[in-house]
């Protein structure tokens, strides 16, 4: 029985280390005897792997089964929690490691530091470190608490940590170069890489000038890149596949891609990571055929790739193409993840599909991602943006430990749906939890007061952004303080707002907030003060067509027909064309777009019935402010007639069969 159980026991490793680890769990299940070697080899499988939800749910069945865990048993455990950042489960494993007397050992405590540090709670990182003393620490675990510092952007820690190190040796040196790049600290990246040279006690690897050359990408830093090129050269380290890959993303994602070619051409051995870093490339650049055409010659797909291309498509404003992707995805069996989830709920909301939306929501709660924050915050701008916003908020709730992103996202929401009481009880309610608002939560805020002409609140939230908060005040925060005072009819007021923060703002930003002054002239009829924003407006950008057509609006409004004429010959001279509107209306999970001017729809003879059906009907004068109460009793109907043509025949003219 031994021998047997040792070979079914290797059989398992091998399966796992095939990458058959189905097949090596069903050969675990069918075992009639589990020694504790067997339950480790299948729990370790599983944390190498990065399964590490299968990993926890083996070690609780491991746990029911009365069998007993030992060191094995608790650092697999522990890598999986580190994998997942779940603390939770992190903490009640440390308890077990306690009560079963494994906690004097460096293999267990050296994971212990490391699933701390990987679920940002240095200080409990520092404290199992502390308990070990002295004469039980090694490398790994010096290692792993200055991860722990850097990790949780504790920069000045994480320096005294390493330089107070006994042996500083290559892998401290890669964490701090690594840990910094993540914060896009260029420089510091490039004085401990210095520092480390003089150091003479190590060489750079190819991780080190990986972490070097990533940094240098995230800050679009091309010199400094290129000079890091040239020391993975001279190093001799240029041919190392994570030198390579890193070299060819840097290129990519700069632009530069007849380089990244050249790079992608030359690595001998492509892997994963060098097929995703040409499709990333492709899709910054805008150009999703040819990110594409890589994908299509890949000879193994993974989620990244798949991912890559949906939130490509999602970004370039080809959300069908992205959702598209993402049911191949699903029925090419590859397991979408929460950044999988996160670009194609982004493209349900660039599409304002309801329904498509709730499709993916469906496959959140089957694959089990409904507690991700990421996806969450996903949720909660999908339902906003496809109009359900009660589904928005159940999404909000549904979040456990909401981030800033959560809380901004949901501000946005009751904003863009009028609801402003509720905003601003939101944002009480996420000062009161301890969220330190930033610069987007401060154009949520000025946006719903703008919309609900809650000027007195709108200053307020100004002033309290730079004298509470320290943030600078951007194009988009005046624009919006400049929109809600010109709409409450304080012109003065608005102009001199615009002219003050545009002194040092680009062209783009100094049109935007003249668009809005603009616009509320010719609300308020300030032909005086219209002609005088128009005149600075057609100076920064005279090919826009924005600034024709306000103009034109302001002097139809003030009755001077002849000048709103001239502004329109002067348009049709100077060749500007006016962007034409549109509108869309969502049946069967498909989207209809009505263009301004487009007659050539195949249903518009009817469509054009039932409009002008309607407008008799809201025309009626005993079917005006039907909100009242006694009034909706003299006209019961009105909804009932809205019923009849929006749900009724509005779809038998759009729900034919090619919708299905």
């Amino acid at each position: 029985m031994p021998s047997t159980l040792h070979q079914l026991t290797t059989r398992i490793v091998s399966l796992s280390r095939s990458g058959l680890i189905t097949s090596a769990r069903k050969l675990f299940d069918e075992m009639p005897q589990k020694d504790s070697i067997t339950w480790n080899a299948m729990l370790s499988s599983y944390s190498q792997l990065g399964l590490h939800k299968d990993a926890l749910s083996l070690f609780h069945l491991m746990r029911i089964s009365n069998a007993k865990p030992d060191h094995f048993t608790f650092t697999s455990t522990l890598n999986a929690c580190s994998g997942l950042g779940s603390l939770q489960t992190g903490m009640k494993t440390h308890a077990l490691i306690i009560a079963f007397g494994y906690q004097s050992f460096l293999p267990v405590n050296n994971s212990l530091v490391d699933m701390y540090g990987k679920c940002l709670v240095p200080s409990s990182a520092r404290k199992v470190f502390e308990e070990m003393g002295q004469s039980q620490r090694n490398e790994v675990t010096w290692c792993s608490l200055l991860f722990a510092y850097l990790n949780s952007g504790l920069f000045n820690i994480a320096f005294e940590t390493f330089y107070g190190m006994p042996s500083r040796v290559l892998v401290a040196w890669n964490i701090m170069i690594s840990g910094f790049a993540r914060f896009g600290e260029v420089e510091v990246c490039i004085n401990l890489f210095k520092g480390m040279k003089e150091s003479l006690c190590c060489c750079p690897d190819q991780w080190t000038f990986s972490s070097l050359m990533n940094v240098c990408t995230e800050s679009l830093e091309y010199t400094c890149g290129c000079a890091v090129h040239g020391f993975i050269i001279k190093s001799g380290w240029s041919s190392a596949l994570e030198a390579k890959n890193s070299i060819l993303s840097f290129y990519a994602q700069l632009g530069c891609v007849d380089v990244a070619m050249r790079e992608f051409e030359s690595v001998g051995l492509l892997n994963q990571v060098s097929w995703n870093a040409m499709i990333d490339g492709y899709i910054k650049m805008g150009n999703t055929c040819e990110a594409l055409n890589v994908f299509r010659h890949l000879p193994e797909k993974n989620v990244i790739s798949w991912t890559c291309m949906i939130a490509g498509y999602a970004r370039n404003g080809e959300g069908e193409q992205a959702l598209s992707f993402f049911v191949q995805m699903v029925r090419s069996c590859v397991l979408p993840d929460d950044f999988a989830f996160g670009a194609v709920l982004h493209a349900c909301s660039s599409l304002a599909v309801l329904g498509y939306g709730k499709m993916v929501h469906g496959c959140v709660i089957r694959y089990g991602f409904q507690a991700y924050v990421y996806v969450g915050n996903g949720l909660v701008n999908m339902y906003a943006k496809c109009g359900d916003i009660k589904g928005s908020s159940c999404a909000f709730n549904d979040i456990l430990e909401k981030d800033l992103v959560s809380w901004n996202a949901m501000l946005f929401g009751f904003g863009m749906h009028g609801l402003s009481s509720k905003a601003l009880q939101l944002y009480d309610d996420m000062v009161a939890h301890g969220a330190k608002p930033d610069k987007v939560t401060f154009i949520g805020l000025l946006m719903t007061c703008s919309h609900a002409g809650l000027i007195d609140k709108g200053r307020i939230f100004f002033d309290l952004m730079g004298s509470a908060y320290g943030l600078t005040y951007e194009m988009d925060h005046v624009a919006c303080m400049v929109s809600m005072l010109g709409r409450g009819g304080y012109l003065a007021e608005a102009n001199e707002l615009a002219s003050k923060y545009s002194e040092k703002e680009t062209v783009a930003a100094k049109s935007t907030s003249y668009e809005a002054l603009l616009g509320a002239c010719s609300v308020h009829g300030d032909v005086g003060m219209g002609i005088s924003i128009a005149d600075r407006l057609q100076i920064l950008e005279a090919q826009k067509d924005m600034v024709y057509v306000l103009l034109s609006n302001l002097y139809c409004a003030s009755g001077q027909w002849k000048e709103a004429e001239i502004v329109r010959k002067a348009m049709v001279d100077k060749g500007v064309k006016k962007m034409p509107g549109y509108s869309w209306i969502e049946v069967k999970n498909r989207v209809t777009v009505f263009v301004a001017g487009n007659n050539s729809d195949t249903y518009m003879e009817e469509l054009c019935k039932i409009l002008n059906s309607l407008e008799l009907e809201m025309r009626n004068p005993y079917f005006t402010n039907f909100e009242q109460p006694v009034l909706r009793l003299l006209c019961p109907n009105t909804e009932y007639v809205a019923k009849i043509y929006a749900e009724e025949d509005l779809e038998k003219i759009y729900a034919g069969s090619t919708f299905y």
